[in-house]
Protein backbone atom coordinates (compact mmCIF):
# COMPACT_ATOMS: atom_id res chain seq x y z
CA UNK A 1 0.00 0.00 0.00
CA UNK A 2 1.55 3.57 -1.05
CA UNK A 3 2.14 5.40 1.44
CA UNK A 4 -0.61 8.11 2.30
CA UNK A 5 1.62 11.13 3.86
CA UNK A 6 5.14 11.82 2.91
CA UNK A 7 7.82 11.80 5.62
CA UNK A 8 7.70 15.91 6.38
CA UNK A 9 3.94 15.88 6.86
CA UNK A 10 4.15 15.90 10.37
CA UNK A 11 6.71 18.90 10.69
CA UNK A 12 4.75 20.62 7.82
CA UNK A 13 1.72 19.86 10.63
CA UNK A 14 2.94 21.31 13.33
CA UNK A 15 3.94 24.57 12.10
CA UNK A 16 0.50 25.11 10.33
CA UNK A 17 -0.67 24.62 13.90
CA UNK A 18 2.11 26.48 15.65
CA UNK A 19 1.22 29.51 12.70
CA UNK A 20 -2.37 29.35 13.53
CA UNK A 21 -2.04 29.63 17.08
CA UNK A 22 0.65 32.70 16.60
CA UNK A 23 -1.67 34.31 14.71
CA UNK A 24 -4.87 34.16 16.96
CA UNK A 25 -2.49 35.68 19.73
CA UNK A 26 -0.59 37.65 18.12
CA UNK A 27 -2.85 39.33 15.56
CA UNK A 28 -4.78 40.80 18.03
CA UNK A 29 -1.74 41.89 20.09
CA UNK A 30 -0.44 43.55 16.70
CA UNK A 31 -3.69 45.04 16.45
CA UNK A 32 -4.01 46.30 19.88
CA UNK A 33 -0.27 48.29 19.60
CA UNK A 34 -1.22 49.99 16.97
CA UNK A 35 -4.70 51.69 17.68
CA UNK A 36 -2.59 52.61 20.78
CA UNK A 37 0.30 53.92 19.13
CA UNK A 38 1.54 57.23 18.77
CA UNK A 39 0.83 57.13 15.53
CA UNK A 40 -2.89 56.65 15.83
CA UNK A 41 -3.27 59.10 19.20
CA UNK A 42 -1.58 61.78 17.85
CA UNK A 43 0.70 61.92 21.10
CA UNK A 44 3.47 63.82 20.56
CA UNK A 45 3.16 64.82 16.96
CA UNK A 46 2.81 68.14 15.98
CA UNK A 47 0.65 68.54 13.19
CA UNK A 48 0.50 71.34 10.82
CA UNK A 49 -1.30 74.22 11.37
CA UNK A 50 -1.57 77.40 9.39
CA UNK A 51 1.29 79.35 10.83
CA UNK A 52 3.61 77.75 13.32
CA UNK A 53 2.36 79.11 16.34
CA UNK A 54 4.46 78.27 19.39
CA UNK A 55 3.07 78.31 22.79
CA UNK A 56 6.78 77.87 24.57
CA UNK A 57 7.67 81.45 23.14
CA UNK A 58 4.30 83.10 23.90
CA UNK A 59 3.35 81.13 27.38
CA UNK A 60 6.68 80.08 28.35
CA UNK A 61 9.04 83.03 28.14
CA UNK A 62 6.36 86.19 27.84
CA UNK A 63 3.92 84.58 30.10
CA UNK A 64 0.77 85.15 28.29
CA UNK A 65 -1.67 82.90 30.59
CA UNK A 66 -3.58 80.36 29.06
CA UNK A 67 -6.98 82.42 29.96
CA UNK A 68 -5.77 85.17 27.43
CA UNK A 69 -6.52 83.43 24.61
CA UNK A 70 -8.57 80.48 25.90
CA UNK A 71 -11.06 82.99 27.56
CA UNK A 72 -13.98 80.20 28.27
CA UNK A 73 -11.83 77.47 29.57
CA UNK A 74 -13.35 78.53 33.45
CA UNK A 75 -16.29 79.70 32.77
CA UNK A 76 -17.89 76.90 29.80
CA UNK A 77 -17.64 73.55 28.70
CA UNK A 78 -15.05 74.21 25.82
CA UNK A 79 -11.83 75.95 26.14
CA UNK A 80 -12.32 78.18 23.48
CA UNK A 81 -10.17 79.05 20.15
CA UNK A 82 -9.04 82.35 19.95
CA UNK A 83 -10.22 84.72 17.37
CA UNK A 84 -7.90 86.15 15.00
CA UNK A 85 -8.49 89.72 16.74
CA UNK A 86 -6.84 88.47 19.85
CA UNK A 87 -3.48 88.08 17.96
CA UNK A 88 -3.97 91.10 16.33
CA UNK A 89 -3.97 92.70 19.70
CA UNK A 90 -0.44 92.46 20.08
CA UNK A 91 0.59 91.77 16.33
CA UNK A 92 -0.75 94.89 14.92
CA UNK A 93 1.61 96.58 16.55
CA UNK A 94 4.61 94.01 16.39
CA UNK A 95 6.13 91.91 14.13
CA UNK A 96 3.14 93.85 11.36
CA UNK A 97 5.16 93.40 8.28
CA UNK A 98 6.42 89.13 9.23
CA UNK A 99 6.05 86.92 6.46
CA UNK A 100 5.15 84.16 8.73
CA UNK A 101 2.42 86.50 10.39
CA UNK A 102 0.73 86.69 6.52
CA UNK A 103 -2.20 84.43 7.31
CA UNK A 104 -3.00 85.99 10.69
CA UNK A 105 -3.42 89.68 8.77
CA UNK A 106 -5.24 88.33 6.42
CA UNK A 107 -7.75 86.31 8.41
CA UNK A 108 -8.56 89.41 10.25
CA UNK A 109 -8.47 91.73 6.80
CA UNK A 110 -10.98 89.20 5.10
CA UNK A 111 -13.16 88.45 8.51
CA UNK A 112 -12.57 84.65 7.85
CA UNK A 113 -11.42 82.59 10.48
CA UNK A 114 -7.95 80.84 10.92
CA UNK A 115 -8.71 77.07 10.27
CA UNK A 116 -6.37 75.46 13.10
CA UNK A 117 -6.27 71.81 13.24
CA UNK A 118 -7.48 70.59 16.67
CA UNK A 119 -5.45 67.99 18.88
CA UNK A 120 -7.63 67.41 21.66
CA UNK A 121 -10.71 66.26 20.38
CA UNK A 122 -12.79 63.34 22.18
CA UNK A 123 -15.29 60.99 21.04
CA UNK A 124 -18.49 62.62 20.69
CA UNK A 125 -20.42 59.98 23.25
CA UNK A 126 -17.73 61.71 25.71
CA UNK A 127 -19.22 64.48 27.75
CA UNK A 128 -16.30 66.55 28.56
CA UNK A 129 -16.63 70.40 30.73
CA UNK A 130 -13.53 72.44 31.42
CA UNK A 131 -14.73 74.88 33.66
CA UNK A 132 -15.40 72.01 36.12
CA UNK A 133 -12.29 70.35 36.19
CA UNK A 134 -10.63 73.46 36.33
CA UNK A 135 -12.53 75.65 39.19
CA UNK A 136 -12.08 72.09 40.77
CA UNK A 137 -8.39 72.13 41.17
CA UNK A 138 -7.39 70.27 38.14
CA UNK A 139 -4.49 72.11 36.32
CA UNK A 140 -3.93 72.49 32.24
CA UNK A 141 -1.06 70.39 32.57
CA UNK A 142 -2.90 67.40 34.11
CA UNK A 143 -4.27 66.79 30.52
CA UNK A 144 -2.04 68.89 28.01
CA UNK A 145 1.42 68.82 29.50
CA UNK A 146 3.58 71.42 29.66
CA UNK A 147 2.31 73.27 26.98
CA UNK A 148 5.08 76.27 27.91
CA UNK A 149 7.65 73.99 26.70
CA UNK A 150 6.06 73.07 23.12
CA UNK A 151 7.82 74.82 20.81
CA UNK A 152 4.79 73.45 18.05
CA UNK A 153 1.75 72.19 20.36
CA UNK A 154 1.13 68.79 20.13
CA UNK A 155 -0.92 65.92 22.22
CA UNK A 156 -0.01 65.28 25.44
CA UNK A 157 -1.67 61.90 26.48
CA UNK A 158 -4.43 59.79 24.50
CA UNK A 159 -7.35 60.42 27.09
CA UNK A 160 -8.21 56.83 26.79
CA UNK A 161 -10.81 55.45 29.62
CA UNK A 162 -8.54 54.60 31.72
CA UNK A 163 -6.63 58.13 31.62
CA UNK A 164 -10.09 59.20 33.19
CA UNK A 165 -10.86 56.65 35.50
CA UNK A 166 -7.45 57.07 37.48
CA UNK A 167 -8.03 61.27 38.48
CA UNK A 168 -11.73 60.07 39.12
CA UNK A 169 -10.98 57.29 41.35
CA UNK A 170 -8.69 59.13 43.04
CA UNK A 171 -8.66 63.09 42.26
CA UNK A 172 -6.85 63.66 45.78
CA UNK A 173 -3.84 62.84 44.08
CA UNK A 174 -4.17 65.67 41.06
CA UNK A 175 -6.44 68.29 42.85
CA UNK A 176 -4.00 71.83 43.63
CA UNK A 177 -4.48 75.18 45.04
CA UNK A 178 -6.15 77.39 42.76
CA UNK A 179 -2.61 79.35 42.55
CA UNK A 180 -1.23 76.03 40.98
CA UNK A 181 -4.03 74.97 38.39
CA UNK A 182 -2.32 77.40 35.71
CA UNK A 183 0.96 76.32 36.54
CA UNK A 184 2.45 73.95 33.54
CA UNK A 185 5.30 72.75 35.42
CA UNK A 186 3.15 71.60 38.66
CA UNK A 187 4.27 68.98 40.37
CA UNK A 188 2.72 67.19 43.52
CA UNK A 189 4.00 68.88 46.38
CA UNK A 190 5.46 66.51 49.65
CA UNK A 191 2.19 67.13 51.53
CA UNK A 192 0.01 66.41 48.58
CA UNK A 193 -0.84 62.89 50.35
CA UNK A 194 -2.66 65.20 53.54
CA UNK A 195 -3.29 68.17 51.38
CA UNK A 196 -5.05 66.38 47.91
CA UNK A 197 -8.05 64.81 50.91
CA UNK A 198 -8.47 68.55 51.91
CA UNK A 199 -8.93 70.15 48.65
CA UNK A 200 -11.69 67.35 47.60
CA UNK A 201 -13.54 68.51 50.54
CA UNK A 202 -13.43 71.95 49.42
CA UNK A 203 -14.04 71.66 46.19
CA UNK A 204 -17.05 69.39 47.02
CA UNK A 205 -15.49 66.51 44.74
CA UNK A 206 -17.31 62.85 45.02
CA UNK A 207 -15.05 61.12 43.71
CA UNK A 208 -14.69 56.87 44.23
CA UNK A 209 -17.38 55.50 42.69
CA UNK A 210 -19.75 58.41 42.40
CA UNK A 211 -17.40 60.14 39.47
CA UNK A 212 -17.17 56.55 38.37
CA UNK A 213 -20.58 56.37 37.41
CA UNK A 214 -21.19 55.85 33.50
CA UNK A 215 -23.51 58.76 33.29
CA UNK A 216 -20.61 61.05 34.50
CA UNK A 217 -19.08 61.08 31.19
CA UNK A 218 -21.27 59.61 29.07
CA UNK A 219 -24.98 61.08 28.81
Amino acid sequence: MAQLFTPGADALYRLALMTGVACLVGVPVLAAGIVRSNYVTGVGIAPAQPLPFSHKHHSGELGIQCRYCHTTVDREATAGIPPTHTCMTCHSQIWTGSEMLKPVRDSYAQDKPLEWKRLNKLPQYVYYNHSVHVTKGIGCSTCHGDVTSMQMTYRANAFEMQFCLDCHRAPEKYVRTPDQVWNMTWKPPADQASLGPKLVTQYHIRGGERLTECGICHR
